[in-house]
């Protein structure tokens, strides 16, 4: 029997003796964003979805409750970095560290190197963590790897880990904590539009932490202040818990990311609106854009559907859709089946695809590095037959936008290139011109060569979402 690796522990809290090693107890907003690191990564839970319900199970105060959510995020967001620094201190890869013990150091090296805590509570709060876990021989472990660690000082160990990188993207990876694969896509991305040299102020805008902003749903509530500057139904948080302003709405104000709001709004300003059309979100869980569209279309006499394969992401849209008086059917299909059994009835449809995220980095910090190149290949086919069946559900003259929250080439220009290859029937509408003409104030587009767009954090302040407006034409003509 092989001896245990050290920072391991055969039984939780045994202190190597058999019985619970006494402890002191963890300040609460350190073991709150303790506890979501674990569940990020044992049970690959999203921060966003857990922090907020763990905050409010605590009882944190509001200052706890931002030093919780600061220590989490910022920690989640510099994670391959504080894993570098890490292995440094120990003389191991991460990988032969118990996970538990190694959430733990993470937690403090990011209070180390990126906050004004000081270093021995750092260090000893954490040291108490791993107390509690995994016991004494543990605790020793990680005290010893802190101790080494708050001797020298972050630009010291950034150095230290940099001058180790094989190539100058691994640098930048370590400098800006960013997988290599998801650096390279975004440089080309950015390179689509000439602008690759805008690459370290979008990495530094992925890590800082994004401001709340609100949607106040067309015809039920009138936008608070201050305004954001592009879509018409945004504003700013007044500040405090954003969701006692929604509790307090009944859901007609809405957390909803700027970027968000405007490519629903792109799809409903595409073409002049007619009563009686209809209306479809294909992939409408959470149910955000869900209800921005449903408050439109009533204003407008249209009919809403939507879909959601996911069942309880499907209960989430009918909850988001409760804010509208009307009623819209949520259908729990498969988006593709659901498609090619509606040919030519709908006049707008929303397809925003499952992706990769990797636009939406500034919010779920975790996403980076839980994904691969693996999953866009696995996502492009889902991609494509999607907006594929969106298109055969169009009747002549309807629009469908294609909307991604990814800059990924392969999501975003790719799927639409490959759609648009063997169809005569579809044409590609100026979103830039549609986005431009409904913003409130002007808006930096940049330009691919097409008329589709792309925002990004750095430039607009958005989530890096893409859109593109197909228009159906007239049914193929086939030969005989």
């Amino acid at each position: 029997m092989t001896a245990p690796q050290r920072g391991r522990s055969p039984q939780r809290g045994s202190g190597g003796h058999g019985g619970r090693a006494p402890v002191r107890a963890v300040q609460p907003a350190r073991r709150v964003a303790y506890d979501v690191l674990r569940a990020v990564s044992g049970s690959d839970a999203y921060a966003n979805l857990l922090l907020p319900s763990a905050i409010a199970e605590a009882g944190l105060n509001p200052q706890d409750a931002a030093l919780a959510t600061e220590l989490a995020y910022g920690t989640l967001r510099r994670r391959g970095t504080y894993d570098a620094v890490i292995s440094a201190a120990a003389g191991r890869p991460v990988s032969e560290i118990d996970p538990a013990v190694l959430d733990a150091l993470r937690l403090a090296v990011h209070q180390l190197l990126a906050t004004r805590v000081a270093s021995h509570a750092a260090v000893n709060e954490s040291v108490n963590l791993v107390a509690a876990e995994q016991g004494r021989g543990a605790a020793s472990f990680a005290n010893a790897v802190l101790r080494r660690i708050s001797r020298e000082t972050p630009g010291q160990w950034q150095e230290r880990v940099e001058q180790d990188a094989r190539s100058d993207d691994e640098r930048l990876a370590l400098r800006t904590a960013h997988p290599v694969w998801i650096i390279r896509a975004l440089r080309r991305a950015l390179a689509a539009e000439d602008r690759a040299d805008e690459l370290e102020a979008l990495l530094e805008a992925d890590n800082a932490s994004p401001e709340v902003t609100l949607v106040a749903l067309p015809g039920l509530e009138e936008p608070g202040e201050p305004r954001r500057p592009y879509a018409p139904t945004a504003f700013a948080s007044p500040g405090g818990d954003p969701h006692r302003v929604v509790a307090g709405s009944g859901g007609r104000i809405r957390v909803q990311d700027e970027g968000s709001q405007l490519v629903a709004l792109a799809l409903a300003g595409a073409a002049p609106i007619r009563a009686g059309e209809r209306w479809l979100d294909l992939c409408a869980g959470p149910g955000g854009k869900t209800a921005l569209l449903a408050a439109i279309a009533r204003q407008h006499g249209a009919a809403l559907e939507a879909n959601e394969v996911v069942p309880a992401r499907a209960g989430l849209v009918r909850n988001a859709l409760r804010a509208v008086p009307g009623e819209v059917t949520v259908h729990e299909e498969d988006g593709r089946e659901l498609a090619s059994s509606r040919p030519g009835e709908f006049d707008r449809i929303l397809v925003d695809a499952p992706c990769t995220g990797l636009g939406a980095l500034r919010r779920r910090p975790e996403a980076r590095w839980r994904k691969s190149p693996a999953d866009v290949a696995e996502l492009v086919p889902l991609q494509v037959g999607l907006l594929s069946g969106a298109l055969d559900a169009l009747a002549p003259g309807g629009v469908v936008a294609y909307v991604t929250c990814s800059p990924h080439l392969a999501e975003t220009t790719g799927v639409v290139q490959e759609v648009l290859r063997d169809r005569t029937d579809v044409i590609e509408l100026d979103a830039r011109a549609v986005l431009a003409g409904l913003a409130a104030s002007p808006i930096d587009l940049g330009s691919d060569g097409s008329g589709r767009v792309q925002l990004w954090p750095h430039r607009h302040g958005t989530d890096a979402m893409f859109l593109a407006l197909l228009q159906r034409t007239a049914p193929d003509q086939k030969e005989d």
